[in-house]
C-alpha cells in the first residue's frame, strides 16, 4: 500500500493511527532495563533498534544529548558504514530493509516525588522533507519482579497507543506520524495487609 500526502503528518502535528498505512515499513523497538541503582542513580540500560530503515545515502540517529551517557552500536545489517559521532549514529548507503540496534546508557528516569519516577522515551520520528511518515514504536521496560508497577503512560492507551503491563514490566506499542516523546509513569508496589 502506497502512502499519500494524508499519511505525512506536519511539523508540529502528531496523529494516533488505529492501524499502519505502510505495513512493513520502518519500525523502532526498544528494550529498557530499570534496577534498584536505577531508582538511585536515574541511570537505565537499553538497546534500540531501527528495523526496516528506507532506502538512502545516509541516516542520522540522534539521542538527547542531555541523558544519553554512553552509545554503542550493537549490529547493523545492510549499511555500507556505521559509526558513533558524539551524542549520534551516523549510517551511510542504507539498502532497503537494513536495521541497526544500539546499546545506550541513558539518564532516562527521574525523581516524581516519594517512591515514584517517570521514565522518559523520545522524541521519536521518521523524518521526511518537512513532515514525519507513519512509523510504528514498541517499547518495552523491566525490571525484577516486585520493583515497579506502571501508573500510567503518555500517550494514554487508545486507538493506536496499546499498553500491557507484567509484574516485571510492561510494554508500549505506539502507531503514530510526528514527532513523539513518550513517558511511563513508575512507582514501587503499594503493600496490601
Amino acid at each position: 500500500m502506497a502512502l499519500t500526502l494524508d499519511d505525512v503528518a506536519r511539523e508540529g502535528e502528531l496523529r494516533l493511527l488505529a492501524k499502519r498505512p505502510d505495513p512493513g515499513a520502518y519500525r523502532y523497538e526498544a528494550d529498557v532495563h530499570i534496577d534498584a541503582a536505577s531508582l538511585e542513580q536515574g541511570v537505565v540500560t537499553m538497546r534500540t533498534c531501527h528495523r526496516q530503515l528506507d532506502p538512502t545515502h545516509r541516516i542520522v540517529v540522534a539521542f538527547n544529548p542531555q541523558r544519553v551517557r554512553r552509545i554503542d552500536i550493537a549490529s547493523v545489517e545492510g549499511v555500507g558504514r556505521a559509526w558513533v559521532e558524539g551524542r549520534r549514529v551516523e549510517l551511510a548507503d542504507v539498502q532497503r530493509g537494513a536495521q541497526v540496534c544500539i546499546d545506550l546508557v541513558s539518564q532516562a528516569l527521574e525523581p516524581d516525588g516519594p517512591d515514584r519516577w517517570r521514565l522518559h522515551a523520545g522524541p521519536l520520528m521518521r523524518r521526511y522533507l518537512d513532515g514525519y511518515l507513519p512509523m510504528e514504536a514498541t517499547l518495552h521496560v523491566r525490571w525484577p519482579p516486585g520493583l515497579l508497577q506502571v501508573t500510567g503512560t503518555s500517550p494514554a492507551p487508545q486507538p493506536g497507543v496499546e499498553l500491557s503491563v507484567r509484574p516485571d514490566g510492561g510494554t508500549l506499542h505506539i502507531i503514530f506520524a510526528g514527532r513523539l516523546s513518550a513517558t511511563w509513569g513508575l512507582q514501587r508496589p503499594t503493600q496490601r495487609h
